[in-house]
């Protein structure tokens, strides 16, 4: 919990290690290629002056947690469905939004603004605790991806709003009309409030909340480690929800009648 808070004011204790540790290999590095440089005539300006003291350490990329899976997950699953209309509400644009447009027009609803104008992303300002009449049946596909947790916290300008979440999964239901998909993702395990950040679910209260107005039609974990499985057990999934620490849970849902 401490870390957390030194990380909102920018102080992170596990990177100044890694920085600390980077830092001989990064001035031994440096003399060596000013060492060839001066052989070669000093065809190069050299300058110390864009230290990167982590990336002797990391790994290529980075292939595992909720944002990748999902994020990857849900696009395929678009790209082969080809919905008439897709729209994403508040999930993330350098991420799953980006990963739509490349092949298809999105069209994406958030209460933040979209300064930049990005082909194929048609943007849309709109609150989820408040949704215009116009958007009423307005899609046959719609995302939320790691969103509901969210609603109702205050930490996107939204309203503060205990019950934020069930308003806003019940608004999304009326985006989309019956017979069309929902991509809903959200965090579960044991069942807080970690303020001002996120919700943490229990899977049974999610699950009783979609099954109001939608059929599950698939069902994905992404689990603490940061690990997916495809064609998850629901019902096992929420009798162990306790079990879990922060994991993800990934619902295709079919509007219903």
């Amino acid at each position: 919990m401490l870390n957390r808070w030194l990380r909102a004011f920018g102080i992170d204790w596990a990177g100044f290690y890694t920085g600390l540790k980077g830092m001989r290999r990064f001035w031994a590095d440096y003399r060596r290629i000013t060492k060839l440089n001066t052989d070669a005539g000093r065809p190069w300006k050299i300058r110390a002056n864009y230290p990167c003291l982590h990336d002797f350490y990391g790994p290529s990329g980075v292939a595992r947690g909720h944002y990748f899976h999902q994020d990857l997950y849900v696009a395929q699953k678009i790209f082969k469905k080809t919905p008439i209309k897709h729209v994403d509400f508040g999930s993330r644009i350098d991420g799953f939004v980006a990963h739509v447009a490349t092949f298809r027009e999105i069209e994406v609803l958030d209460i933040r603004p979209l300064p930049q104008e990005i082909p194929n992303i048609i943007f849309h300002h709109c609150d989820l605790l408040n949704v215009p009449a116009e958007f009423r049946e307005y899609c046959d596909s719609l995302s939320c991806l790691h969103v509901l947790e969210h609603i109702g916290l205050g930490r996107y300008g939204d309203a503060i709003d205990i019950y934020g979440y069930s308003t806003a999964l019940s608004n999304l239901a009326l985006i989309v009309r019956p017979g069309g998909h929902l991509y809903l993702s959200a965090p579960f395990g044991t069942q807080r409030i970690e303020y001002n950040a996120h919700r943490v679910f229990h899977l049974g209260v999610i699950r009783d909340l979609v099954e109001r107005s939608f059929d599950v039609v698939d069902f994905a974990i992404v689990d603490d480690a940061g690990e997916l499985y495809k064609n998850a057990d629901l019902q096992a999934a929420v009798q162990s929800s306790n079990h879990y620490c922060f994991a993800l849970a990934i619902f295709e849902l079919r509007r219903s009648n």
